[in-house]
């Protein structure tokens, strides 16, 4: 791994020896239909090859699987990677899990951890939202009872994807009730294969189950798990929200037909051609809106990026999760304009439909998913614009004291 200055060219050279050495197309197969996504033998070995290269997370420190490199010269490997479409780089930007444990962990969890969660070898999940505490995360009812040198955990999370097979998950529960809601929570690694864990699928309109019920009751945290000291779980999971929002609002979900699409322009172009409705003057005046929307929002979410690498959790990232939001569902309705009538088939026989059909859908999971856009809505105005909040009465009371619907 080099750890000295090197130059861009150099750079640039060695990235495309390595790459051209150790990813093919044979290689690319393994991965299957979800790409980086898979959970396969073959997609850790890619990935352990990839941090210990020092490609996974170029900006971070050499002592963490990085090369000390600055962000020009990082996008210089993520640039490479994306030419031959190689997975694995750029986790230093995207890897919500390994950023987070970074930025707030303790050294011997970290050791534990980081390497696994860059390598895919472990699986995460999210539980923050409750039955009663969704938008205001600080209103969380599930506790952890210090008991020696473990936590040990009661409630009911909800919203959470891939609990079923998640290794831990980003728990936040709250260890103090005699203080204002946000001062008593704490943040965790909870350990999810253990008994006292009851994970419940929940069906989508799009008839997937990405997202669970979790009950827990009695499980048990080690105290070592813990990130950031007893009750600082709020700053901690602003850290958290911030690389979510930032995944969110720079990153979508891609059609699931399996239908080739173009990489070589705008898809969205490449269908209206297809379609034989390229010179539509309507349709290309919607085109060109949607993709000025797309180059201003990754403007917006660069310079969010360049807040976060220096230590602030930057409101600018609820506006290209905003932002984002907005651009999915334009994408459904253009598909959908672009399919026309086809649209309303579905099947195999129909990919450009299901495309059209499941994109105008799970657009919604970009809209409710790390805050909703209303929520986003309300950051934006309070801490961009400097807007009045709005009146919270109970933030200041003892939290033990705030009353409860019954």
């Amino acid at each position: 791994m080099t750890t000295e200055s090197i130059s861009d060219d150099a750079l640039q050279a060695e990235v495309k020896a390595w790459l051209s050495e150790n990813w093919s197309e044979e290689v690319a197969k393994t991965f299957g239909v979800d790409g980086y996504m898979s959970a396969s033998k073959e997609r850790q070995q890619w990935l352990g090859k990839v941090v210990d290269a020092g490609w996974a997370v170029p900006r971070w420190s050499t002592e963490w699987f990085g090369r000390n490199l600055n962000n020009d010269q990082a996008k210089i490997i993520e640039r490479e990677f994306a030419k031959v479409r190689a997975p694995g780089t750029g986790q230093d930007r995207t890897n919500l899990w390994a950023n987070t444990l970074l930025a707030q962990g303790q050294d011997a969890l970290k050791e534990k951890l980081v390497g696994p969660l860059l390598r895919g070898e472990v699986n995460m999940c999210l539980l923050y939202s409750e039955p009663g505490a969704g938008s205001d995360l600080a209103g969380i009812r599930t506790r952890a009872d210090l008991d020696g040198d473990h936590y040990v955990v009661n409630g009911q999370k909800v919203w959470t994807s891939g609990a079923a097979t998640a290794d831990y998950g980003m728990l936040i529960a709250r260890t103090n009730w005699d203080v204002p809601k946000h001062q008593g929570i704490s943040f965790f690694f909870l350990p999810m294969k253990q008994k006292g864990i009851e994970v419940r699928p929940l069906r989508q309109i799009t008839n997937e189950s990405h997202f669970n019920e979790v009950f827990i009751t009695d499980a048990v945290v080690p105290a070592e798990n813990m990130l950031g000291a007893p009750g600082s779980g709020w700053k901690v999971l602003n850290t958290a929200l911030a690389y979510e929002r930032s995944t969110m609002g720079e990153n979508a979900r891609g059609p699931r037909s399996g239908q080739a699409e173009s990489s070589r322009e705008e898809p969205l172009i490449a269908l209206a051609k297809e379609a034989g409705k390229i010179d539509d003057p309507h349709l290309r005046q919607e085109l060109a809106q949607y993709l000025a929307y797309k180059r201003l929002n990754a403007l917006n979410t660069a310079r969010a990026k360049a807040d976060l690498a220096q230590g602030t959790s930057s409101p600018i990232m609820s506006l290209g999760k905003l932002a984002m939001s907005r651009i999915l569902h334009e994408e459904g309705r253009l598909r959908t304009k672009i399919a026309g009538a086809q649209s309303l088939f579905e099947g195999e026989q129909y990919p450009r439909a299901e495309d059209a059909n499941f994109l105008s859908l799970n657009a919604y999971f970009t809209s409710i998913g790390g805050g909703t856009d209303q929520v986003q809505r309300n950051i934006i105005g309070e801490r961009v614009l400097g807007l009045p909040k709005e009146p919270e009465v109970d933030k200041s009371v003892p939290f033990r004291e705030v009353r409860t619907s019954t």
